[in-house]
């Protein structure tokens, strides 16, 4: 199984009712109620009963991500009879999903790691000008990053061939969309976010990540994590808490970090937690690699079964 690499999800697969399936065990149910505890909050209230515009606040959307990504973990191990490290050679998240992934791989511990997503989430929220981002599909990366810096806006988001997202001020989005489409683009969408994520803009909140991390050193982490920032396999916790750092601000290399996966022999990316994006992506970054979306107990055990 150390071909695989367990993947962890961003904003924008959140959704009312996730990761319920996994709380009417015991174990999930419990993982919930440290979640509330460590928040002082009735997050998993919001997450099964909630309203969606509330849940997909960044400061919301961000730890109910993180804990489903880890209840799925733990009840994929529990059911597996094995811990990560014996599972898989990777992990990895995008954005908000590569702290998912540093927790999975025993860099902090499930309070702290909840408390810091919430953190960055308030952070992020209050991060600074008002704009957005914008989905583009069908242009290359090197026509992407030009239309972009043309436009004045950046370049956030590396997802696949074909996929790119742009960030920045709301009216200079509209010219990079424009100017996209006039390249080539198939598509531009403005995609439901709060604020210009993966920009300079988002300094303030790279701070904040960056003294909660002072206060909270990390461990080093029992399997490398694909970085987004570098898309470089990291393992000793200075580099890995200097990589959360940097994505705050800088680009989201997703799928320069699949094809370097792939590069190390692995060949099936397992995401966990919610939604099928990442998924959907791995095979359009290489064609190596195959994936599955483990969102339920049901995905597991199944997966599971059918792997003998």
């Amino acid at each position: 199984m150390k071909n695989m690499c367990f993947a962890f999800p961003g904003q924008g697969s959140q959704i009312v009712g996730m990761g319920r399936d996994f709380a009417e065990t015991t174990q999930g149910r419990a993982l919930f109620e440290r979640a509330d505890d460590a928040l002082g909050m009735k997050l998993s209230d919001l997450m099964w009963n909630g309203d969606q515009g509330e849940l997909t606040l960044t400061q919301n959307a961000q730890p109910a991500l993180l804990v489903c990504g880890l209840v799925a973990l733990d009840y994929l191990q529990r059911q597996a009879n094995q811990r990560l490290p014996e599972m898989v050679g990777f992990v990895a998240g995008h954005s908000l999903g590569e702290y998912t992934a540093v927790a999975a791989a025993g860099g902090m511990d499930f309070e702290t790691a909840v408390k810091l997503v919430r953190l960055r989430g308030q952070a992020m929220a209050n991060g600074g000008m008002a704009g957005g981002m914008s989905a583009i599909l069908g242009l290359e990366p090197e026509v992407a990053d030009r239309v972009a810096r043309e436009a004045g806006v950046v370049f956030a988001n590396d997802n696949s061939a074909g996929q790119a997202i742009f960030s920045g001020d709301s009216d200079k989005l509209a010219i990079a969309e424009e100017a996209a489409k006039a390249a080539g683009a198939k598509r531009a969408m403005r995609l439901n976010v709060s604020g210009p994520f993966h920009t300079p803009v988002m300094r303030g909140a790279g701070e904040k990540v960056a003294e909660f991390l002072r206060a909270n050193p990390l461990k080093d982490l029992e399997v490398g994590c694909m970085m987004n920032h570098s898309a470089k396999v990291e393992r000793e916790a200075q580099a890995v808490a200097a990589e959360l750092v940097a994505q705050v601000t800088g680009r989201v290399r997703w799928r320069e970090g699949m094809i370097a996966l792939a590069e190390q022999g692995v060949t099936q990316i397992v995401e966990l937690g919610v939604g099928k994006v990442l998924a959907g992506l791995a095979g359009r970054c290489d064609a190596r690699l195959t994936a599955v979306s483990l969102s339920s107990r049901a995905d597991v055990d199944g997966w599971l079964e059918a792997r003998g």
